[in-house]
């Protein structure tokens, strides 16, 4: 299982061109999620391989040098495909990343995307987000050197190390982008929160002040985005749960105008619970002000109105529970 902010932080692969030979793909995959593997590169499909009964399958398959994505069912794994390679992959979809193992041409580079992996879910990211300014900029460096001398010190493919080194600077990137909004929006706690005047999915519109005398669980999402989505499940058992308390939750989309249509099916189509609201783009000032540049984004607020968290925890974290438990008695 991949860390949570590999959920968060977006990673760009680049491919760079060169000559058309086939990729040759093959393996077996134990207790599997699902009978296709999908092969994307910049979250576009280009391959779809089929496992037989057993999960063993054998493909081959034109496409550029570079970094990729192989999925199953939900799980996925970093690829680095380059024409002429011949690759086997053994595996156990119950450990996914652990046990990912690769024989044939490419499998340094392969088995070290794996243990990289690996090594990402072991570090302390909630440390590095808890740390002041100044030594978080330290920890970031001191992790891109870490990351770096990894990658120089074993015997990879140069082209490979040059879209690694890539993907650690874009991917620590994305992680400031997240501290610098946690840092923003925390300026916002303790002060009374802007109002809001939405669309409402069961009709009318919904205004923050309508809402006063309760606390307010506020989920800014969108259709598309991914994490958002993966967020939901968690999000209705903790509505469930909580349903006799004094708080309501609020799924605020932030889809754009072309996509409203897709919002109020997919509200229906999932039975989404809660107050469900749709922001048009004339009335953006409730989330500018909380300075949101990444969803999913959770907002607390306080029955008289006043923000308790504007960077609340996801419902997916343990710590929200705790936190809700503890105003709500």
């Amino acid at each position: 299982m991949k860390n949570i902010f590999s959920l968060i932080i977006t990673l760009v692969f680049t491919t760079i061109s060169f000559s058309q030979q086939k990729v040759l793909f093959h393996g077996k995959i134990a207790n599997r999620n699902s009978d296709v593997l999908y092969i994307k590169g910049n979250n576009t499909i280009i391959k779809e391989i089929k496992l037989n009964t057993e999960g063993a399958f054998n493909d081959s398959f034109e496409t550029k040098e570079g970094l990729y994505q192989m999925f199953d069912g939900v799980e996925y794994a970093d690829l680095y495909l380059k024409p002429g390679y011949d690759l086997d992959l053994k595996m156990d979809a119950k450990q996914f990343d652990e046990s990912i193992k690769y024989t044939g041409k490419g499998e340094i580079e392969n088995n070290f995307l794996a243990q990289a992996t690996l090594n990402e879910s072991t570090f302390n990211y909630n440390e590095l987000l808890a740390a002041d300014e100044a030594n978080f900029n330290k920890m970031i460096e001191a992790k891109k050197n870490s990351d770096f001398q990894k990658l120089e010190s074993a015997k990879l493919d140069s082209n490979f190390v040059v879209l690694q080194k890539q993907n650690i600077e874009e991917s620590l990137f994305g992680l400031k982008q997240y501290y610098n909004q946690k840092l923003a929006g925390k300026k916002m706690d303790n002060l009374k929160a802007p109002s809001f005047d939405f669309e409402n999915h069961a009709g009318g519109k919904t205004t923050l002040e309508s809402l006063k005398g309760k606390y307010v669980y506020i989920d800014l999402w969108a259709t598309w985005c991914g994490p958002c989505r993966a967020e939901i499940p968690f999000l209705k058992e903790l509505e469930k749960s909580l349903h006799d308390k004094n708080i309501a939750f609020v799924s605020i989309s932030t889809d754009s105008e072309k996509d409203h249509e897709k919002w109020r099916t997919f509200v229906k189509e999932k039975e989404l619970t809660g107050i469900q609201l749709y922001a048009d783009r004339a009335n953006m000032d409730f989330i500018k002000a909380f300075n949101v540049n990444t969803i999913p984004r959770f907002i607390l607020i306080d029955p008289s109105g006043t923000v308790v968290d504007a960077d609340a925890a996801r419902p997916s974290d343990p710590k929200l529970k705790e936190q809700l438990a503890g105003l709500l008695q």
